[in-house]
C-alpha cells in the first residue's frame, strides 16, 4: 500500500463530533491543493491554488466561455497597481489571499459547532464534549483508535495554540489550533506529531526505515516501486544533514516546515513561466484569458444557464 504523505491535506475536524483519527499529521504549510502538482496530467492543482479550493469546484462545472469572463474579473482585481499587468508579486498576494481564505472558511464552518454557550470563544471543555462526548459517556469502544491518545493529542495542540493559557480559545487561537502548520508559535507541536506517528522504535528519532515505512508498506509480495530509490537518496542527501543515519526534530522541521521554500512563491513563478508568451516577466489579461485552462479552466464544456452565479461575478 502506497501512502504518499506529502500530499496529504490536513484536517482536525470537517464535521463536527468526530475526534481526529490516524493520519491527522501535518506535512509542510496548509496545502494549496488536494492534488498532486502534476500538469502532465491535469491543471487540478493550479486551480485549487489560484482560486481556492471552493471557488475551483464552481469553476470546474462552467462553459469555457463563461470561464474566460470571471478570469477577466479577477484579472482586475489582482491588478493592484492598476497598470494593466500582473506581476509575479500580484500573483503570489492573490494566491496566499486565496490559501487565507480557505483557512478561514474552515474555521468558520466548524465555530458553531463548538460554541456551544455561544459567547463568541471556545473552550477546551466545549470542544472536548463535542468532539469526544461518545467516547467519554458511552461504554468502551471496540475500535482501532485510541481515543484517549487522541484527545491528549488534541488537548496538547490546545494549549500550545491557546497563548494566554485560559483554555479558552478566540477566532485566532482556534485557527491556529485547526492549522498550526500555518503559525509559528506552533512549529514544536507539528514537529512531535509527526516524529509520534512515524517513530515506531519511540527512540525520539526517524530513521530510514521509519521514513520509508511511512509512505510505502509491502503487501502481498508487493514490489517497491520505483520512486523509492529517489526518496532513500534524498533522506541520504538532504533530511539527514549530519549524516547519523536518522532525522532529529530540527532535521524533521526542515523536511515538513522548509524556511527557505514558499508554496504560493513557487506557485506564482510557475503560472507567469507557463502564461507569459513575450518572456517581458509580467502578463498581460489577453496572455492570462489565453492560458485560461492553466488557471480556471474546467473539462466541462457546457453546464448549463442553471448554475448558480456568485454575486461577484
Amino acid at each position: 500500500m502506497i501512502r504518499l504523505v506529502l500530499v496529504l491535506v490536513f484536517f482536525v475536524l470537517y464535521g463536527s463530533g468526530k475526534p481526529t483519527e490516524k493520519k491527522t499529521r501535518i506535512h509542510q504549510e496548509e496545502p494549496l491543493s488536494q492534488f498532486q502538482h502534476n500538469d502532465d496530467k491535469n491543471f487540478d492543482y493550479d486551480h485549487e491554488a489560484f482560486l481556492g479550493q471552493d471557488e475551483a469546484k464552481t469553476f470546474d462545472q462552467l462553459p469555457a466561455e463563461e470561464s474566460k469572463r470571471r478570469l477577466s474579473i479577477i484579472i482586475g482585481k489582482m491588478d493592484g497597481n492598476k497598470d494593466g499587468f500582473i506581476s509575479e508579486e500580484e500573483l503570489k498576494v492573490w494566491i496566499k489571499n486565496a490559501q487565507r481564505r480557505h483557512i478561514y472558511e474552515s474555521v468558520e464552518h466548524q465555530w458553531n459547532d463548538f460554541d456551544l454557550n455561544k459567547d463568541g470563544l471556545i473552550s477546551w471543555a466545549e470542544y472536548k464534549n463535542v468532539t469526544y462526548s461518545g467516547y467519554l459517556d458511552g461504554p468502551p469502544m471496540d475500535t482501532e483508535y485510541n481515543y484517549t491518545q487522541m484527545m491528549w493529542r488534541d488537548e496538547r495542540r490546545f494549549r500550545a495554540a491557546d497563548t494566554n493559557g485560559d483554555l479558552i480559545a478566540d477566532k485566532q487561537e482556534f485557527t491556529a489550533f485547526l492549522h498550526p502548520e500555518d503559525h509559528d508559535h506552533m512549529k514544536d507541536v507539528v514537529v512531535q506529531e509527526t516524529m509520534e506517528d512515524i517513530d515506531k522504535n519511540g527512540d525520539g528519532f526517524i530513521d530510514l526505515n521509519e521514513y520509508i515505512g511511512d509512505m510505502f508498506t509491502a503487501e502481498n509480495g508487493e514490489e517497491e516501486p520505483e520512486w523509492l530509490a529517489s526518496e532513500r537518496q534524498q533522506f541520504a542527501e538532504f533530511r539527514d544533514k549530519n549524516n547519523d543515519g536518522k532525522m532529529d526534530k530540527e532535521e524533521t522541521l526542515d523536511w515538513i516546515l522548509p524556511a527557505d521554500y514558499d508554496h504560493a512563491v513557487a506557485e506564482a513563478k510557475h503560472l507567469l513561466q507557463e502564461s507569459d508568451a513575450n518572456q517581458d516577466g509580467k502578463l498581460t489579461k489577453k496572455e492570462i484569458v489565453d492560458r485560461y485552462d492553466l488557471f480556471v479552466g474546467s473539462q466541462v464544456t457546457d453546464f448549463g444557464a442553471a448554475l448558480l452565479r456568485h454575486d461577484e461575478f
